[in-house]
């Protein structure tokens, strides 16, 4: 990506106004599109009117300080993902490290040469696009930063349960609506399931988009039950309006099998297979994918929307 061709959407938050000023004028001279922020919470107020590709964040700041609004942005599913990079005057190896263990992405010490941060915002944006290049409809993280998740939760031998979300008579609905209300069916789950997890997650959570209509969840095993329920309940309620009121009030669409007959389809509903992992009992994601696609298979055997669950002894 060069200077000329640069492109992402930057939140510049630093109280000075000076440097404030000065960093808004050299990203959008590269090209980017900058917002400014002078504290931590009109930051996080920032990023809920809009969501930022990228966060330079200034570390000493009144009230907020940059490490409070890093940890107010990773423990939060709906913006986990969005990279930050720290921007300070301190260069003590024990404030980088704080930064870095906080969730930030990189660590960039004032006074710093524009070249350099240029090179930082460009690494980290080409490096956040590859973990969402998967899937661009709903911004989620994809197969890579799937598996990633996995093999970090197996190395640390954590307590997890992992949940693979599956649209039932997605097809039909696609076929028959158009691939853009397909669009729309498959957003609309990814909002309810970030909303879902941002209410009754634990916070360390973790979601995907494996691809189509497919959605992997990793949360904690204490939450899951809840967690699942809830998205359940909120896909029934609000999956159904994108059908026309007739198909909606019938319970069905007809449209066209792969023979060519008209065939009659349910509304959508939703599959949750979810395997709980305690601590060390699995050695490979292989082994949870397995499962869990076992699990999909059965639930997919029931009219409507299911949680199917199993739990293995540790």
């Amino acid at each position: 990506m060069s200077e000329s061709s640069a492109e992402g959407r930057i939140l510049v938050v630093e109280d000075d106004i000076s440097l404030r000023t000065i960093l808004k004028m050299q990203l959008e001279r590269a090209g980017y599109t900058v917002r400014a922020a002078e504290d931590g919470e009109r930051a996080l107020q920032a990023v809920a009117e809009e969501v930022p590709d990228l966060v330079l964040l200034d570390v000493m700041m009144p009230g907020m300080n940059g490490y409070e609004v890093c940890e107010a942005l990773k423990s939060d599913v709906s913006t986990a993902n969005i990279p930050v990079i720290m921007l300070t005057a301190r260069s003590e190896q024990e404030d980088r490290i704080r930064g870095l263990s906080g969730g930030a992405n990189d660590y960039l010490t004032k006074p710093y040469e524009v070249e350099e941060l240029l090179v930082r915002v460009r690494n980290i944006l080409q490096w956040s696009q590859l973990q969402r290049a998967a899937n661009p409809l709903t911004g989620l993280p994809g197969n890579i930063a799937i598996e990633k998740e996995l093999r970090s939760r197996l190395n640390r031998r954590a307590a997890f349960a992992f949940m693979y979300l599956d649209l039932d008579n997605f097809k039909s609905f696609n076929d028959h609506y158009s691939f853009r209300k397909g669009d729309e069916a498959i957003k609309l789950t990814a909002s309810i399931i970030l909303s879902v997890v941002s209410l009754e997650g634990s916070g360390g959570d973790f979601i995907g988009h494996v691809g189509g209509d497919d959605f992997i969840l990793i949360v904690d095993a204490d939450h899951a039950q809840a967690v699942a329920q809830e998205i359940i309940r909120e896909f029934d309620q609000k999956a159904p309006k994108l059908y026309t009121p007739e198909d909606r009030e019938r319970g069905y669409i007809e449209t066209h099998d792969r023979a060519g007959q008209t065939t009659r389809f349910p509304l959508m509903s939703l599959t949750i297979a979810g395997v709980t992992v305690r601590g060390g009992e699995v050695a490979h994601i292989g082994e949870i994918s397995q499962r869990a696609a076992e699990l999909k298979s059965l639930g997919k055997r029931s009219m409507g929307s299911i949680v199917v669950w199993e739990r293995r002894a540790a």
